[in-house]
């Protein structure tokens, strides 16, 4: 197990350039069995999630080849649809959450797709009966072995088929999407997620031959098709990191231009850490903000406690809620945290409360912080990651913290942050890598 030693308390000036999206390149990269032909996808980011994907594509059969740092061809042309039962695919697809999106083009192309209950964050319960419904409503037999945690779908044929979905799971909507689009006749999916990740998908798949259309909207229209080809895809900027370092900017007190950030798919991000009374400029593609001393929580009209909560697209993922949290600890004011979708995404507030932070945690969902406005510094103190997006946001309170802090378990920060700590030593902090 790694940790990270962190000497905080120092402000940080300079450029910050975020990563390609991770949760559109576990989408797109299963995408790529759909067909037999090369993909190629840009701006992948090299992080340990992204790693056991492709390994686990490598194992099945897929010809991986990465031709520079952010770029990676792959060709489906032999699928080892055995494989799936070996106790290999088992162990492997059990510790990727992402690995549960390959159900869907297997089983259009393959008719068949298995996979065992797949690991991930523990933040509480992350069900996937919206994968299989929307699978079975497309013709699939589904079975689950309780014994083994095995799931298994197939189907001769998949036809189209109308379908209200009873959440708007991305990774659930993604894998009806790419199950329908080889099948016979029209799916209509109503309620579908319309994450950024989710339009790219789409975007990716029409580039490859797909009839879909409602792009953008939670009614989507998909025509089936016989086949599709291959083509080439750029991944976005990484809207989760973007909004990290905006809060971690205005955390520690810094200077900081975040480069090229896709600033129409960053949705009602900055508008959340306004609400946090930070200040920033929208330069081009880059977004500024410059080092303040103060940054000033806002009320609602009638002067009554801001309250910040996820929803889906276009409201505020959830995965910003640790560093929105984080960052009203020193904030001037008092704001509510309702964590909605995960009951168990709150809990590493304990860790922030042993550093001075003022948190009263109402239940598992609620959080209401009172903001110190830097006139009690956090405290240096030895933590443990306890997922990637809370991992992240008690980094920038060590950051923040006068003194020496100790992150250990921070291979949950690089399952999604790529070379987070050189990344950030080259703006000025200290972070070392033990």
């Amino acid at each position: 197990m790694s940790s990270f030693k962190i000497n905080g308390g120092k402000p940080l000036k300079g450029e910050l350039v975020p990563q390609g999206a991770k949760n559109e390149a576990l989408q797109v990269i299963c995408a790529t069995l759909l067909t037999p032909e090369k993909v190629t996808i840009n701006n992948i980011p090299d992080i340990l999630d992204i790693r056991n994907l492709i390994d686990l594509l490598k194992s099945m059969g897929v010809e991986v080849q990465r031709t520079s740092p952010i770029q990676y061809t792959f060709c489906a042309r032999e699928v080892d649809t055995l494989f799936m039962l070996s106790d290999e695919f088992k162990k492997r697809s059990a510790s990727l959450r992402g690995s549960v999106m390959i159900v869907g083009p297997l089983l259009a192309r393959f008719k068949k797709a298995y996979i065992p209950k797949p690991g991930g964050d523990k933040i509480g319960r992350r069900r996937l009966d919206t994968h299989f419904n929307g699978l079975i409503a497309l013709g699939a037999k589904f079975n689950f072995d309780l014994k083994d945690d095995f799931y298994s779908v197939e189907a001769d044929q998949l036809h189209g088929e109308y379908m209200l979905l009873e959440e708007a799971s991305v990774t659930g909507t993604a894998n009806v999407i790419m199950a329908a689009v080889l099948a016979r006749g029209k799916t209509t999916i109503y309620n579908a997620a319309c994450e950024p990740y989710i339009q790219q998908l789409c975007r990716m798949l029409v580039c490859m031959g797909a009839k879909i259309s409602g792009i953008g909207s939670n009614l989507l229209t998909i025509e089936g098709v016989e086949s599709l080809s291959g083509c080439e895809h750029t991944l976005l900027p990484d809207m989760i990191e973007v909004g990290s370092f905006i809060g971690l900017a205005a955390l520690t007190r810094s200077e900081i231009t975040i480069k090229n950030v896709s600033f129409p798919n960053l949705g009602i991000i900055p508008k959340a850490f306004g609400r946090l009374g930070i200040q920033f400029k929208v330069v081009n593609d880059d977004i500024f903000i410059p080092a303040r001393e103060h940054y000033e929580i806002e009320t609602f009209i009638d002067g009554s406690i801001m309250t910040i909560d996820d929803a889906p697209w276009p409201g505020l993922t959830p995965d910003l809620l640790s560093v929105v949290l984080v960052v009203a600890t020193q904030a001037r004011g008092s704001i509510l945290i309702h964590q909605k979708m995960f009951e168990s995404r709150l809990f590493f507030v304990d860790k922030l409360i042993d550093m001075g932070a003022q948190i009263i945690l109402c239940d598992p969902h609620r959080a209401t912080v009172i903001g110190l406005d830097h006139h009690i510094r956090l405290r240096p103190t030895i933590m443990t990651s306890p997922d990637i997006r809370a991992g992240v946001a008690l980094l920038i309170a060590a950051l923040s913290a006068d003194g020496t802090s100790i992150i250990h378990n921070i291979e949950q920060i690089d399952r999604g942050y790529q070379d987070i700590d050189k990344r950030l030593n080259a703006i000025g902090a200290e972070i070392e890598r033990v």
